[in-house]
């Protein structure tokens, strides 16, 4: 072979060769723009999802019965737990434990009710309500606590039982969590003269006593207690007491005062 063809030859390959590398080097550059531009879209994107997550929580409250514990006006007993219906110096005092979504505390107002409001007017008897959330926990939803912070917004206008009479009157099926919705309660309130007002509005609407709900409920756990509604009469259980009636109740609330 001539030097002049091997010359030829050699030319080629080193032409071909630098071809070659330049082609890697296209490729290595061209892989390097698509992982940068794919970690600047991830990043991108989760920027995107960190403002919409954050823009998400504003306006809203927590339906949890987290934040602030702001008591009622007028509320009583160990840690301000209680709503007091009936004057402080009656002789008897009945310590109830409910939930607006319960059942069995809608049937127990129902039966109950005539005789405890003419007890309470009468001074004879004091009712200290503790609001809790147990159905919420039980089937989910919040209608429990947003019926009870509705309920304490009421106790600041002074129309609690008033209030506390409508829900238990116009109570949905357990399983039905209308009582959830904000503008339903506030619908109710409608029912209860001088109730209906921008105060009470953004009371229930800022779920102003959902952290003393929580902490009302807590209480209740702690106390050990199993189901709503849960009733004591000078601290004895009486809803236990298969014998009791609303007469029978009335009768010992008497024999208190007589004594």
């Amino acid at each position: 072979m001539s030097e002049k063809n091997r010359d030829g030859k050699r030319t080629a390959r080193e032409r071909i060769a630098a071809e070659r590398e330049k082609q890697r080097t296209a490729d290595r550059r061209r892989r390097a723009l698509i992982v940068g531009a794919s970690v600047v879209c991830v990043l991108g994107l989760a920027a995107v999802i960190g403002v919409i997550a954050a823009n998400s929580g504003k306006g809203k409250k927590s339906s949890t019965g987290s934040g602030p514990v702001v008591v009622p006006s007028g509320a009583r007993g160990q840690d301000s737990l209680a709503i007091p219906v009936g004057k402080d110096g009656a002789k008897s005092t009945l310590t109830v434990w409910e939930d607006f979504r319960c059942p069995a505390c809608m049937s127990f107002e129902a039966r109950y009710r005539p005789t405890l409001h003419e007890l309470t007017d009468a001074g004879k008897l004091r009712v200290d309500y503790h609001l809790v959330r147990l159905i919420d926990g039980n089937l989910r939803g919040t209608g429990s606590l947003r019926a009870a912070n509705a309920a304490a917004c009421a106790q600041d206008a002074g129309k609690f039982r008033d209030y506390h009479d409508v829900l238990y009157s116009n109570q949905p099926k357990e399983t039905d969590d209308a009582f959830g919705n904000n503008g339903k309660l506030i619908q109710l309130a409608g029912k209860v003269s001088g109730l209906d007002t921008p105060a009470f509005r953004k009371c229930v609407n800022n779920g102003t006593h959902d952290g003393w709900v929580n902490k009302s409920h807590q209480a209740f756990e702690a106390g050990r207690y199993s189901s709503t509604p849960t009733v004591l009469l000078d601290g004895k259980n009486i809803y236990q007491d298969q014998t009791m009636t609303p007469e029978k109740l009335k009768q010992m609330v008497e024999q208190k005062n007589q004594g």
